[in-house]
C-alpha cells in the first residue's frame, strides 16, 4: 500500500503522536525534498514525501502511524562540501528530535557520505547506509508520574555525586543481574539506601543522550564508556534500558527520576551542548551533517572545514536560531516531560562563543536568563574548552554554577606538601569570593571537587603519580592529564607496605573532609567513598569495563563510613553553608569576626606569616554567631562555632587555640589521623592540641 502524508503542522519539529496519527517535522534550509522512511520488524523500508515546507521546516501527517514506529530521513539536495553542502539522500539520517533511538551506527563505507579512499570528502558515496543505522523511534510521551515533585534541594544544602549509570551499578550484587547497568538499577533500594547513607543530595550523571560508540574505539575492541558523543539531544541512551527498544526507555528512565525523586535525590544530566558525534570533516554522516550542514555546524573561512572548540571535530553552530532552539527545546523537554532538576553542560565555554573570543552575554545565556523553566532549574557549567581564551572559571552569569578547577588545584597542592600553597587553599577553603562575589554570585556558585570522571579516582591520586592509560590501546599513551598534582606516597601503585596505605588513607580522609567543610557546594566522585580505583588510568573514557565499573566486592567500608561522618557534619551545621559571604568585620562590637585565620602559636595570621613559602599549616576559625541571612522560616541563623585545623606537614605540629574572646572551650569532633575520623578530647582557650602530620582536625566550641 502506498502511504500519501497530509500537510500537518509545521511545529513542534520531531514526530509527534495526537492519538490517531503522528506529524513529522524536520528543518532544513539546504533541502530540494525530504523523505521520510519508515521501517517494519524486518526492516524493509517505505518512503513517503513529506509534502509541505514552512520556514524551512518541512512536515507532513500519518494517521495510521503510531508510537513503536521506527523511522528515518533521508534529504534531497546538493552535495558540495566546499559550500558547506553535504545532502546525500543515499544516507538515512537520524531526527535530530527524536524522542527515542533504537540500535547503534555499524560503522563502514555505508554512513559516510563520501568515498573511502578517494579525495578525502570530496567525491560523493551513494550506498545506502540504512541497513547499519539505528532508527529513531515514535514514543507515546504519557506518563503516570503520580504526583512526583523535583525534590527542590536549595543550592547551599546540595552535595552532589558524580556518576555513571552503568559503572555505579554493573556489578553490585544487591542488584538483580538483568538490572545491572541500566537506569532501572540505578533506582533499586540497595543503590538509593547507599546514597542516601553517604548524605549526597543529588546525583550528576555522565552523558545519557543517546551517543555513538566510535568506529576507531570498535576496531580496537573498545567502548565510548563516558558518552561525550551525543547523537540524540532528545532520547535517553537505549544501552541503559533493560526494558527492550520502541521507546521503553523513555518509561525506564522516568521511573528511574521518580524513584530517585521519592527518596528526596535530584537528577542532573551531564549534558554535551558543545558537538556532536559527527565529528570532522572525513566523519560519518549520521544525522545533522545531512540534514543541512552549514545551519549545525560552525565553519572556518573555508566551509568545508569546522571550526573546533571541543577536541572532537565539530562545534555547533550557536550563532544560528534552529540550533539554538534545537538546545533549548532538549533542556525543555528533559525538566518538562522527564522530570530532571539541573545540567552540567559540557565544555560551557563553547557554547558561549559567538565569533572566536568567549561572550559572556551570547545568545545561548540570554535564553536562558529569560526562560522560565530553565531559570527553575540548577544550571552548572564547565567553565572552559580547548580553544584559546577557553578557560572561563568565574566568568559566567549570575544564574550559573560552576566547576571549580582552581579548588581542586589547590586543594591537591596543599594535601601533597606544596609551597606557597596556603594562601590559595585558603581562598578556595572560603567560597572562592575572589572568582564570584562580583558578578552578584554567592559561594554555592561554586562548585567544588578533588576528583571528577575526567583524571584520576580519589584512591589514585593518593597512590600514582603518572598517569597509566596503555589500556586506552594508542601510541600516544591513552591520552590523559600529565600534571596530576597526585603523589603515590613513595611507591608507584598498590603496596603492601602498611607505613604507605596508612598514610594513603589518611589523605583520602583530608579530601574527603576539606571537600565537606568547605564553603561552596561539594561533588563527591562516585566510588570515592568505597575505595574505587582505576589503576592508573586517568582517562577511562573508553574502558567499559571493570577499569571504570565500580567493584562491590571491594568496598573500604572505613572510608564510606567517614565520608557519611564528614558530611553529616556538613548537613548538621549551617557553618559550613553558608549562603552569603564572610564579611571578615567585628560582629556587634565583640572584636570576633565571622572568619577568622590563626597561625600555630594562636594569633591571628599577618601579612608575612601568609607569605612564608614553606608554610604548610594554618587554623580557621568560622563564627557560628555570626552567619549572614535568616532561615528558611525567617529566623536568625545561629550554630556552634568551630576551629579547622590543617596541618599538611609530614610531622606533628602544635597549635594553640586562640584566647577566650573566641571560645573558651574547644571540643574535638573530627580527627583524620584516625581511621573512623573520630575526634576525643577538648581544650580549653590558649590551650595546645597536637594535629599528626598530614591530617586535619575540627574543634567544635563547648562553651
Amino acid at each position: 500500500m502506498t502511504l500519501r502524508a497530509w500537510p500537518g503542522r509545521p511545529y513542534p519539529l520531531g514526530a509527534t503522536w495526537d492519538g490517531s496519527g503522528t506529524n513529522f517535522v524536520l528543518f532544513s534550509e539546504v533541502a530540494t525534498r525530504v523523505e521520510l522512511c519508515l521501517f517494519d520488524d524486518e526492516g524493509n523500508e517505505q518512503r513517503v514525501d513529506l509534502p509541505e515546507v514552512t520556514a524551512y521546516c518541512w512536515h507532513g501527517y500519518l494517521p495510521a502511524i503510531r508510537p513503536g514506529q521506527r523511522y528515518g530521513y533521508r534529504v534531497h539536495g546538493e552535495y558540495d562540501p566546499s559550500r558547506g553542502l553535504r545532502c546525500q539522500p543515499a544516507k538515512l539520517l537520524l531526527d535530530p528530535y527524536a524522542r527515542a533511538i533504537e540500535g547503534q551506527v555499524r560503522f563502514g563505507q555505508e554512513v559516510f557520505g563520501y568515498r573511502l579512499g578517494g579525495r578525502e570528502d570530496l567525491e560523493p558515496d551513494t550506498t545506502d547506509s540504512a541497513g547499519a543505522m539505528p532508527k529513531s523511534v515514535v514514543v507515546d510521551d504519557r506518563y503516570e508520574w503520580d504526583g512526583d515533585r523535583h525534590p527542590g534541594t536549595p543550592w547551599h544544602r546540595t552535595v552532589i555525586y558524580e556518576t555513571h549509570v552503568k559503572g555505579l551499578t554493573m556489578r553490585h550484587p544487591g542488584v538483580p543481574e538483568e538490572l545491572r547497568g541500566t537506569y532501572a538499577a540505578l533506582a533499586e533500594p540497595v543503590i538509593v539506601a547507599h546514597l542516601r547513607t553517604l548524605g549526597v543530595t543529588a546525583v550528576e550523571l555522565l552523558p545519557v543522550h543517546q551517543f555513538v560508540h566510535d568506529g576507531h574505539l570498535a576496531d580496537k575492541g573498545l567502548r565510548n564508556y563516558w558518552g561525550y558523543n551525543t547523537v540524540g539531544f532528545f532520547a535517553p541512551h537505549n544501552e541503559y534500558a533493560c526494558g527492550g527498544g520502541r521507546g521503553a526507555q523513555l518509561r525506564e528512565f522516568k521511573d528511574m527520576v521518580k524513584g530517585l525523586h521519592a527518596a528526596g535525590l535530584e537528577v542532573i544530566l551531564d549534558v554535551v551542548y558543545n558537538h556532536t558525534a559527527e565529528g570532522n570533516h572525513l566523519g560519518p554522516t549520521l544525522s545533522f551533517r545531512g540534514i543541512d550542514d552549514r545551519a549545525y555546524y560552525r565553519h572556518t573561512r573555508d566551509p568545508r572545514f569546522y571550526m573546533d572548540y571541543t577536541g572532537t571535530g565539530n562545534s555547533l553552530n550557536m550563532r544560528h536560531p534552529h540550533v539554538l532552539q534545537l538546545i533549548m527545546d532538549s533542556l525543555r523537554y528533559w525538566v518538562n516531560e522527564m522530570h530532571v532538576d539541573g545540567f552540567r553542560f559540557d565544555l560551557a565555554a563553547s557554547l558561549a562563543r559567538e565569533l572566536h573570543d568567549v561572550d559572556r552575554l551570547s545568545a545561548f545565556f540570554d535564553l536562558i536568563q529569560q526562560d522560565p523553566v530553565m531559570r527553575g532549574v540548577k544550571l552548572i557549567a564547565e567553565p572552559w574548552d580547548v580553544g584559546d581564551g577557553g578557560y572561563q572559571v568565574g566568568n559566567f552569569p549570575p544564574l550559573w554554577s560552576e566547576w571549580n578547577g582552581k579548588f581542586r588545584d589547590s586543594v591537591r597542592d596543599l594535601w601533597r606538601g606544596g609551597e606557597q600553597a596556603v594562601p590559595e587553599f585558603a581562598a578556595r577553603l572560603t567560597g572562592s569570593s575572589d572568582l564570584y562575589e562580583s558578578s552578584g554570585r554567592r559561594p554555592y556558585n561554586s562548585i567544588n571537587f578533588v576528583t571528577a570522571h575526567d583524571g584520576f579516582t580519589l584512591r589514585d591520586l593518593v597512590s600514582y603519580d603518572e598517569k597509566h592509560n596503555e589500556a586506552n590501546g594508542d601510541d600516544g599513551g591513552g591520552g590523559g592529564e600529565d600534571n596530576n598534582r597526585s603523589w603515590n606516597h613513595g611507591v608507584e601503585g598498590p603496596t603492601d607496605e602498611p607505613e604507605v596505605n596508612a598514610l594513603r588513607a589518611r589523605q583520602q580522609r583530608n579530601f574527603i573532609a576539606t571537600l565537606a567543610l568547605s564553603q561552596g557546594v561539594p561533588m563527591l566522585l562516585g566510588g570515592d567513598e568505597i575505595g574505587r580505583t582505576q589503576q592508573g588510568n586517568n582517562n577511562a573514557y573508553c574502558q567499559d569495563n571493570g577499569i571504570s565499573w565500580y567493584d562491590w566486592e571491594r568496598v573500604d567500608a572505613a572510608l564510606a563510613s567517614f565520608t557519611a561522618r564528614a558530611l553529616a557534619l556538613r548537613r548538621e551545621h549551617p557553618v559550613f553553608q553558608r549562603r552569603r559571604w564572610f564579611q571578615g568585620r567585628p560582629i556587634r562590637g565583640s572584636g570576633v569576626r565571622d572568619i577568622a585565620w590563626f597561625d600555630l602559636t594562636g594569633r591571628e595570621m599577618a601579612d608575612d606569616t601568609w607569605n612564608v613559602g614553606f608554610a604548610r599549616s594554618l587554623a580557621l576559625f568560622l563564627n557560628g554567631k555570626a552567619i549572614a541571612g535568616l532561615s528558611d522560616r525567617g529566623h536568625p541563623i545561629v550554630d556552634d562555632s568551630f576551629l579547622l585545623l590543617f596541618n599538611a606537614h609530614h610531622e606533628a605540629l602544635p597549635f594553640r587555640a586562640p584566647p577566650a574572646q573566641w571560645t573558651a572551650r574547644w571540643t574535638a569532633v573530627l580527627d583524620t589521623s584516625n581511621a573512623d575520623g573520630s575526634g576525643v578530647g577538648s581544650i580549653a582557650a590558649g590551650g595546645e592540641w597536637v594535629v599528626q602530620g598530614r591530617s586535619l582536625v575540627v574543634l567544635r566550641s563547648a562553651a
